[in-house]
């Protein structure tokens, strides 16, 4: 876009300019073709923009209406023009912040007709849309995914709905948006239960419910196979909010439901920063459980306010959080068809333009930042190295006994009594551990 075509008429290309750089509108520490553990840094971070929260979200809330400058969102009497418009404002962003990819719910980038034969019909436009653009721009597509919470007939949830119409409609949803992300190279494709939880448990069937949630990922996946989609099934937890518990609470609890219902090798998972403080974890323990569980596929790179408690979905600045995310994930030998999604939108007050440019420049150098400092980390195998010896014991016979089944109870009662075994404890080193991660947080350049 050029010219009176352009919707951030005041910005160009943003390039990297080094640690040095004081202008805003700048890279400090993303530098895309930079090597970093033998892969250039685009690579290994994968950097997506989410479209519903950058160029849906008018800056509205429960208090007060939109603030937002997104013309398109007055929509008039043509509403696929409108879509057409938000989306070339959303290709000239991703080109211009020079990210590699974009996430979309599908009534982000369509809007709902009259009809669902009708939705689906704009969906598909929109579809040849974003291919043409894609075309043009290089911009690849990291995950698609199905709205299926703002309607008002998922109120109730969609797979965990009590009326099955609810839950024929949302798989017929799914089933088109799959088959939207397919047709555009998506490398992911996400389950997010928004509303798949309840408000009390008085008019709720738990048994019922996590029964047909299982049935309804299944068809996904059958449908998955039935079109050759090569990408990664994806699920996202969320422990609550809207609703006052959801099924999909945290990554444990995500990779107990795959393994109850023979999912686990269908399936991994998106972890949020957000969602998992939500829950009460550390983005570092959601990820590192996804990792150790080997269900970690792609993250969505946020934070949220201590002080309210809410998903509010702000940019990360926390150098120290997102190295130990990425820590662990180069430990666990990287992104396949993961990335790192910014699922994160502007301060109702920040109304400028560029401001959405400023956000997103901020959170990537962040995470380019942490990356720096994650890949020190592994070289040295400082922190690999002290984990090792902690547990170096269960390498040895009596740990291999155990584990093997070869010692019982009465075994290990017996080898106590009779050898007088006694241990001291000794010293997890929490706050030398923790001097490590922030001493190479301060040398990485």
């Amino acid at each position: 876009m050029t010219g009176a075509d352009e919707f951030f008429t005041g910005v160009g290309q943003i390039s990297y300019a080094g640690p040095d750089s004081d202008d805003p509108l700048t890279f400090r520490w993303y530098d895309a073709d930079r090597v970093v553990a033998g892969k250039r840094m685009e690579d290994h971070l994968r950097l997506a923009v989410c479209y519903w929260h950058s160029f849906v979200w008018s800056g509205s809330d429960v208090f007060g209406a939109g603030t937002l400058d997104r013309p398109w969102n007055a929509v008039g009497d043509d509403p696929l023009g409108a879509a057409r418009q938000k989306m070339a404002a959303a290709f000239e962003f991703f080109a211009k912040l020079g990210t590699p990819f974009f996430c979309f719910h599908d009534r982000d980038i369509a809007p709902d007709g009259a009809t669902p034969a009708e939705t689906a019909a704009r969906l598909d436009a929109m579809v040849d849309e974003a291919a043409g653009h894609m075309a043009r721009t290089g911009v690849r597509l990291l995950w698609g995914t199905a709205n299926l919470f703002s309607h008002p007939r998922y109120a109730a949830g969609a797979a965990t709905n009590p009326d099955p119409e609810v839950f024929a409609v949302a798989a017929a949803q799914v089933a088109h948006a799959l088959e939207a992300t397919h047709a555009l190279g998506g490398a992911n494709y996400v389950l997010w239960g928004g509303r798949e939880g309840y408000e009390t448990l008085l008019n709720t069937d738990l048994a019922r419910e996590e029964a047909q949630l299982a049935r309804f990922i299944h068809m996904v996946v059958e449908h998955k196979h039935r079109i050759g989609f090569q990408g990664t099934l994806l699920i996202e937890p969320k422990p609550a909010e809207p609703t006052k518990h959801q099924y999909d609470h945290d990554a444990a609890t995500v990779a107990g439901f795959l393994d109850r219902h023979g999912l686990a090798g269908e399936v991994r998972l998106n972890l949020e920063a957000n969602h998992a403080t939500l829950a009460g974890h550390s983005f570092h323990h959601e990820v590192a459980t996804a990792a150790a569980a080997g269900l970690l596929g792609s993250i969505d790179a946020n934070r949220g306010d201590a002080q309210n408690g809410w998903d509010t979905d702000q940019f990360p600045n926390s150098v120290e959080e997102c190295t130990l995310a990425l820590y662990e994930i180069l430990s666990a030998g990287g992104f396949t068809t993961g990335g790192i999604n910014f699922d994160t939108k502007l301060r109702r007050q920040s109304m400028a333009r560029d401001d959405l440019f400023h956000g997103h420049i901020g959170a990537i150098d962040t995470v380019a930042r942490a990356l720096l400092a994650a890949a020190s980390l592994v070289e040295t195998g400082e922190l690999a190295r002290f984990r090792h010896e902690r547990y170096a014991g269960w390498d040895g016979p009596l740990g291999a006994r155990i584990l093997d089944g070869s010692h019982t109870l009465v075994d290990l009662r017996d080898r106590v009594d009779e050898d007088g075994i006694d241990p001291s404890p000794r010293s997890g080193r929490q706050e030398l551990l923790e001097q490590i991660v922030s001493r190479h947080i301060e040398r990485a350049r």
